[in-house]
C-alpha cells in the first residue's frame, strides 16, 4: 500500500529507521551502562531495592561466565526463564544474551502440562525459576531435555539483612513456597558467585542471530515458538524509541513503571526501550494487588505505563488512583487487548495524559502500530504503522485491497519474525510470497492510514490481554470422560476483556458444571479456565461437520 500515513506521523519521527546499523541487544546494554552507569536501570517496587547500570553490568556478566565456563553450555542453547517481574529477570536476561544463548520466556503461572510442552518444543537446555514455582518444573524434568536448573528465591537480590528477614516471612511465617525437590539444582546466589571467579569471554554475536523463542499460538492451535533474532527486537524497541522521542524530556527524570509481566513480549519491549535512553524500570510482580500497587505509583513521577485495557480500568476504579501525581506522564499505553472506549475517556479525563491504544503481536516482537502521542482524544484505531513498517490489507485471495475496505492485515518490517521454531508449514501458512506475514485480523485504514481492527479471523480470545487459544481449551475438556463434544467461545468480561465460555454437549447425564471446571483448573492456567460452561443437546455444525463458533458467539 502506499505509505499514506507517514503524512500523518508528529513531527520529528522519521518516516524510516536504519535497521541494517543495529548491533546486538549486548551491544545495546554495553552502551546504555557506558552512558548511564550510575543511574538506577531496575527498581524492585515492592521493596525499593534498586539496580544500578553498572551493577547490571557487572551481575550479567555472572551469569554469562557461569553458563559458558561452569556449565558449558555453548552458544545458541536454550535457556528458559520463569519468574515473575523481579530484579533477577533482568539479570538472567542480560546475562543470558550476553553469552549468546535463546531465552525462552516461560509464563510462571503455567500448568506443568503447559511448562512441559513449551521446554520440550523448544529444546531447552537449562531453567531459571523462581522459587515459588520450582514444584512445577520438580514435575516435568524428567519428560524434558533440561539437564540444569537454578532456582532463585524471591528475596534474592535485596541487601543481606533485609533478605533475612524476608525470606523469613516468606518461608516461616506465610509459607509462601510450595515444598520441591530438583536434586542437582544450584542457587542464583552461588551462579554468580562461581561466575564472579570465572572469566567471561565475548561471544561473536551477529544481529541475524536468535534471541527469543517467544511462544504464541500463532493464528490457530498449539503454542509455536516466534524466532526472534537480535535484530527484529532492537528494530522495534528503535521504532518505538522514534515515535516516542518528541514527547519525552530525555533531561529529565525517566521513570517506567512495568507492571505487565516481562515474559510478554509487550513488557520486555516497552523495558528495552525505556533502558537504552537510561530510563528506569520500576518493577511490580503483582498488579493485581492493586493497593499495594497504586503504592508502588505513588512513589514515583512516572513517565509511561504501558498495560492493558483491564488493568487500567481496574486503576480507575480505585479510590486511592485519582491522588496520585499524573505531571509527568506522557506515555500511557494499551496494549495486548483493544483499549474501550470508556477506559481511555475516564483515564484521560482524570490524569490529563492520553490512553494511546497500540497493536501488535509476537511475531513482530511486538509492535506494528500506535497511535501519535499528540492525539487530543481516543478515535477507537489502533493507531498507524510504525516507522519502517508496510502494511497491506488483502482479500481472502492475497490481492491487496484499496483505502476504505476492510481485508486481512499483512505486515512487512525488520520487527517480523523469521518464523515458528521447527515449524516451516506453520511458518509457510502465515508469510505471503513477497514477505508479508498474515496476523489473521481483518482490519480497515482510512484515508490518513489509521487503522482499525474490525474482526478477527482466528478465533482467539483475549483474557487481560494473553491469548487463548480455544483449540486448547476444547482438547483438556474433551479429555473428561463425560464430554462429548465441546466449544470454546469468548465473552465478553468487565474484569479480563474477555473470558472463555464453553459449550458442551454431555456423554454421560451425571457430569456437572463444577466437576468439569475442576478438570480443566488440573491443566490450564487461571486465565484459560472457562468462566462459564452452557450444556446443549447439540452443537451447531456446517455441512462438512466443522463446529459453527460463529453461532455459538451469538448466543454469549
Amino acid at each position: 500500500m502506499d505509505p499514506i500515513w507517514i503524512k500523518r506521523y508528529p513531527p520529528g519521527v522519521p518516516a524510516h529507521i536504519d535497521a541494517d546499523a543495529l548491533g546486538t541487544i549486548a551491544d545495546y546494554l554495553d552502551d546504555a551502562v557506558h552512558l548511564y552507569a550510575d543511574r538506577p536501570a531496575f527498581v524492585s517496587g515492592s521493596t525499593g531495592t534498586r539496580l544500578l547500570f553498572s551493577e547490571l553490568d557487572t551481575l550479567t556478566r555472572q551469569v554469562a561466565a557461569y553458563f559458558q565456563g561452569v556449565l558449558k553450555l555453548p552458544k545458541g542453547s536454550r535457556v528458559a526463564l520463569m519468574m515473575p517481574n523481579l530484579l533477577q529477570y533482568p539479570v538472567c536476561l542480560f546475562g543470558l544474551l550476553r553469552a549468546g544463548y535463546v531465552v525462552v520466556n516461560v509464563n510462571p503461572q503455567y500448568t506443568a502440562r503447559e511448562l512441559e510442552h513449551q521446554l520440550d518444543d523448544a529444546g531447552a537446555e537449562a531453567i531459571i525459576v523462581v522459587d515459588l514455582f520450582a514444584h512445577t518444573v520438580e514435575q516435568v524434568l524428567a519428560k524434558t531435555s533440561v539437564r540444569h536448573v537454578v532456582v532463585t528465591g524471591l528475596a534474592d537480590m535485596m541487601p543481606v539483612l533485609k533478605r533475612a528477614a524476608a525470606n523469613f516471612v516468606i518461608h516461616r511465617l506465610r509459607k509462601l513456597v510450595p515444598a520441591y525437590a530438583l536434586p542437582g539444582s544450584v542457587s542464583l546466589r552461588d551462579v554468580l558467585a562461581q561466575g564472579a571467579k570465572t572469566d567471561f569471554s565475548p561471544v561473536a554475536l551477529q544481529p541475524g542471530d536468535l534471541a527469543f523463542l517467544q511462544y504464541t499460538g500463532g493464528t490457530t492451535g498449539v503454542s509455536k515458538g516466534a524466532m526472534l533474532t537480535h535484530r527484529n527486537v532492537l528494530a522495534n524497541v528503535k521504532q518505538v524509541q522514534v515515535w516516542s522521542a518528541p514527547f519525552v524530556d530525555a533531561s529529565q527524570e525517566l521513570i517506567s513503571i512495568t507492571a505487565i509481566p516481562l515474559y510478554h513480549i509487550f513488557a520486555l519491549g516497552s523495558c528495552l526501550s525505556f533502558l537504552g535512553m537510561g530510563g528506569t524500570n520500576v518493577l511490580v510482580a503483582d498488579p493485581r494487588d492493586m493497593s499495594g500497587f497504586i503504592k508502588v505509583l505513588a512513589k514515583y513521577r512516572f513517565v509511561s505505563l504501558p498495560a492493558v485495557n483491564t488493568l487500567f480500568n481496574s486503576l480507575l476504579n480505585h479510590p486511592d488512583f485519582a491522588k496520585l501525581d499524573f505531571s509527568q506522564l506522557r506515555l500511557a499505553v494499551g496494549g495486548g487487548a483493544a483499549v474501550q472506549r470508556a477506559v481511555a475517556e475516564r483515564w484521560q479525563a482524570l490524569t490529563k495524559a492520553p490512553l494511546i491504544e497500540g497493536y501488535g503481536l509476537t511475531e513482530c516482537s511486538p509492535t506494528v502500530a500506535v497511535n501519535p502521542f499528540d492525539l487530543l482524544e481516543y478515535n477507537g484505531s489502533i493507531g498507524l504503522p510504525l516507522p519502517s513498517t508496510e502494511v497491506s490489507i488483502r482479500d481472502a485471495h492475497g490481492m491487496e485491497l484499496p483505502i476504505g475496505s476492510a481485508g486481512e492485515l499483512c505486515v512487512r518490517g525488520p520487527q517480523v519474525m523469521q518464523g515458528y521454531w521447527q515449524r516451516p508449514a506453520d511458518t509457510a501458512a502465515v508469510m505471503t510470497a513477497d514477505g508479508f506475514l498474515r496476523t489473521g485480523d481483518v482490519a480497515v485504514m482510512d484515508a490518513q492510514g489509521f487503522l482499525k481492527i474490525v474482526d478477527r479471523l482466528k478465533d482467539l480470545i483475549l483474557v487481560s490481554g494473553f491469548n487463548v487459544y480455544p483449540n486448547e481449551i476444547e482438547d483438556v475438556a474433551m479429555l473428561h470422560p463425560g464430554v462429548l463434544e465441546v466449544a470454546a467461545v469468548g465473552q465478553t468480561s468487565e474484569a479480563t476483556g474477555e473470558a472463555v465460555k464453553l459449550f458442551v454437549v454431555k456423554r454421560s447425564p451425571a457430569l456437572t458444571e463444577q466437576m468439569l471446571l475442576n478438570h480443566c483448573r488440573e491443566s490450564l492456567t487461571a486465565y484459560k479456565v472457562p468462566r462459564q460452561i452452557e450444556f446443549l443437546n447439540a452443537l451447531p455444525k456446517s455441512n462438512v461437520g466443522k463446529i459453527l463458533r460463529r453461532e455459538l458467539r451469538d448466543r454469549v
